[in-house]
């Protein structure tokens, strides 16, 4: 893969490998389930890592973290005079809107959707996914604007979305096709993909796939106000504007989200740092002051603890200059980032159970997941685990106590681009229970099914790593 930023020790760059390493380490002992990380000073990559089996060629879904590209081709309309922030809203869709129209909607504005302030008191993304048929744009402007527009902050993924319908209503081009020779290519981002609405819109407020390194170079480019390789691609005053405080966000619960809120990006608390995040841990952090950035992907819970560590370990170890280089410290914290591994749950990979239940038909009792049959093949060094879904049948293939790479449609939503990408381990947890884990290594979720086996019945159980809405997968099934 392309390495666009160019590599150097911390020191050179003024900072310590030692303070590095901490931050590695600390990651490690609080959160756990890190996937990569990127930190670059002064335009250089001092330190990067990945937990295996994430790695760098491997993308991964950056949910809200997409916001803050809408943002960026909102900006690049507005250069090429395609657009005003000011004009309304209903102006783009005048053949959307609701019978009756409040004046709170007739003042919406431009500026509004990407402040998040479009007097809106609840996030509209629930509406739009409940529309019935599909047209998120009507369901957007149907829903209450109770209040003044730009009185109230409201995250509120459903005014992203109508920043990426305008961009398709005025340019005739879905936001990632306008974005591709304007930001996306010269960035040198390749194989990326946005999922896209039932109207086949791009999602805009989440959806975004791309690579670590995409984060690291496009808050770069954010860090240089708009410049990539010398050449202006975003105009400056839109990086000024959008990094901004452009309103209030007080009644945030965490200190780092209620710094203020941009044109799609949060203001954060120390330092005039501001940044781009998305769900569950994707983070593009940009730090004017320190002339550094600081990219993530995760699977975490708490979202403010991975900005903690950052302040607490990494900031204050950024020094104005360069200064003695540690060889003793750069090779640990080399080692360390070598070794960085999420490794498969350990057990028995067989039991005498394997072989009584192995390519037995089990067939479900009716079920909120759907799943019709399953059959579990307890091979020597591999199982496959066979689920019928619907009329259609799944496969998923593991190794025991080791990942095995593949790709299935069981794991994957109808808007994913094509089949599940995962790996995949199991062992036997108990003499009557096996687990699988399967890692989806293209987004932060990863699913642990155990299958306990009682006599002619087996009993499925399955749960995701981090979720919305945390529910497990319950599932009962008898032999055929």
């Amino acid at each position: 893969m392309l390495k666009r930023l160019p590599r150097s020790t911390p020191e050179a760059q003024g900072i310590a490998s030692s303070a590095i390493l901490a931050f590695v380490e600390a990651v490690q002992d609080q959160i756990h389930e890190f996937h990569s990380f990127m930190l670059v000073r002064h335009g250089n990559v001092v330190a990067e890592g990945w937990w295996s089996p994430y790695a760098p060629e491997k993308r991964h879904m950056l949910f809200s973290l997409s916001k803050s590209f809408t943002s960026s081709a909102i900006g690049l309309a507005v250069a090429e005079g395609r657009l005003s922030i000011d004009d309304t809203v209903l102006s783009f869709f005048p053949d959307d809107a609701p019978a009756e129209i409040s004046p709170n909607l007739a003042a919406m504005r431009v500026r509004h959707l990407l402040s998040m302030s479009t007097g809106n008191e609840l996030d509209t993304m629930p509406a739009l996914h409940d529309r019935q048929d599909g047209d998120w744009i009507k369901a957007f402007l149907a829903c209450p604007v109770e209040r003044e527009p730009g009185t109230h902050f409201v995250y509120n993924t459903g005014a992203t979305y109508m920043l990426s319908a305008i961009i398709q209503k005025i340019t005739g081009m879905k936001l990632i096709d306008y974005l591709t020779p304007r930001l996306i290519e010269p960035l040198g981002i390749e194989d990326s993909w946005w999922e896209e609405s039932p109207q086949g819109i791009n999602t805009g407020g989440f959806g975004y796939n791309i690579k670590t390194e995409d984060i690291a170079c496009f808050g770069q480019m954010y860090l240089q106000k708009g410049k990539w390789n010398g050449k202006q691609i975003l105009p400056e005053a839109w990086v000024e504007q959008a990094s901004a405080k452009q309103v209030p966000n007080d009644s945030q619960q965490n200190i780092d989200w209620r710094q203020g809120y941009g044109f799609q990006f949060w203001r954060c608390q120390p330092h005039g740092a501001y940044r781009g995040d998305g769900a569950f841990g994707q983070y593009c952090v940009i730090m004017p002051e320190q002339d550094a950035v600081l990219a993530i992907t995760s699977a975490v819970a708490d979202m403010q603890q991975p900005l903690t560590l950052a302040w607490d370990l990494l900031l204050p170890a950024m020094k104005p200059a360069a200064f003695a280089e540690d060889a003793a410290g750069q090779a640990a914290l080399k080692a360390k980032l070598a070794r960085l591994t999420l490794p498969p749950p350990t057990g028995s990979a067989s039991v005498s159970m394997a072989a009584k239940v192995s390519g037995r038909n089990y067939k479900a009792d009716a079920n909120d997941v759907n799943i019709e049959t399953v059959c579990f093949d307890f091979g020597e060094s591999s199982f496959t685990a066979v689920f019928n879904r619907d009329g259609k049948e799944y496969s998923v293939t593991g190794g025991y106590s080791r990942w095995q790479e593949g790709e299935t449609r069981f794991f994957s939503r109808p808007q994913d681009h094509g089949e599940a990408k995962v790996v995949v381990s199991g062992i036997w947890t108990s003499d009557d229970t096996f687990t699988m884990t399967t890692r989806l290594y293209e987004t932060p979720f990863f699913v642990t099914t155990s299958a306990k086996f009682n006599g002619d019945q087996v009993e499925l159980d399955s749960f995701p790593n981090v979720a919305f809405v945390m529910k497990h997968d319950l599932v009962t099934a008898k032999a055929r």
